[in-house]
């Protein structure tokens, strides 16, 4: 299975942005989040918004892209403009793509990759990840998460098991954010409600994994593997 990339779009003209909305529809790794035609509107809603990169617009009444990318505190933004003197500063502010106008399809899909290719190197190189909890922000290492699962009282929180065996509530995040933010290779969902670290797998079928994680019971914990998520599941313990 792709995880997909959700993306927010920002152009003031409103038959250019229906344009690029219906060809971030057609690539199957992009998802629109959500699509804005005023800049003031967007930085008004970006702090609400969950999201992995931006494309904007350059030239706009009220504020321009380039000052709307400054603000965004790092997160990747390509460039789409029907301007090519603004590609020296756009590159200034670290954009992932600068893409001229009209915009193609196979165009886009090239900035796409970029962008994956640079949140997989980000991610490659993190020993960490920040994210709320119950008790406030916190640094959940790689090496000691175990296992993770949708909560039972709410489930768009999480409840995610530490080397130490002691619990942590994720806050208000889907298992979609969490496959972009954990390492591929060390992570992997195995139905809608769980997934685990690869490090915790003893034995598995076709349908159930044994894990090295002692249950309640005092049994090794057993989490059953879905046909949606076999295959990606089969790929990465063959790795």
């Amino acid at each position: 299975m792709t995880t997909k990339l959700r993306c927010l779009l920002l152009d003031d003209e409103i038959p250019g942005l229906t344009y690029l909305k219906m060809l971030c529809e057609q690539l199957q790794d992009l998802e629109v989040a959500k699509a804005f035609n005023s800049p003031v509107y967007f930085l008004e809603e970006v702090p609400k918004l969950e999201f992995d990169f931006c494309i904007l617009d350059i030239e706009m009444p009220e504020m321009n892209g380039l000052q709307v990318a400054a603000l965004l505190k790092g997160k990747p933004v390509v460039f789409t403009t029907a301007y090519k003197e603004y590609a020296a500063e756009a590159f200034d502010l670290d954009a992932v793509d600068y893409v001229r106008k009209p915009v193609k399809k196979e165009r886009l899909q090239q900035a796409v990759d970029k962008v994956k290719h640079r949140l997989e190197s980000k991610n490659q190189g993190a020993r960490f990840v920040q994210l709320n909890t119950e008790k406030g922000k916190a640094l959940i290492y790689f090496d000691q998460l175990l296992y993770i699962k949708a909560s039972g009282v709410d489930s768009r929180d999480k409840s995610a098991l530490l080397a130490d065996q002691s619990f942590v509530m994720l806050k208000n995040i889907s298992f979609e954010k969490l496959q972009e933010l954990l390492p591929k290779e060390g992570f992997v969902r195995v139905n809608k409600k769980e997934m685990i670290s690869l490090k915790t797998v003893q034995t598995f079928s076709s349908d159930e994994i044994t894990t090295k994680i002692t249950a309640a019971s005092g049994e090794p914990l057993k989490v059953v593997l879905s046909d949606a998520y076999r295959k990606e599941f089969i790929q990465r313990v063959n790795l």
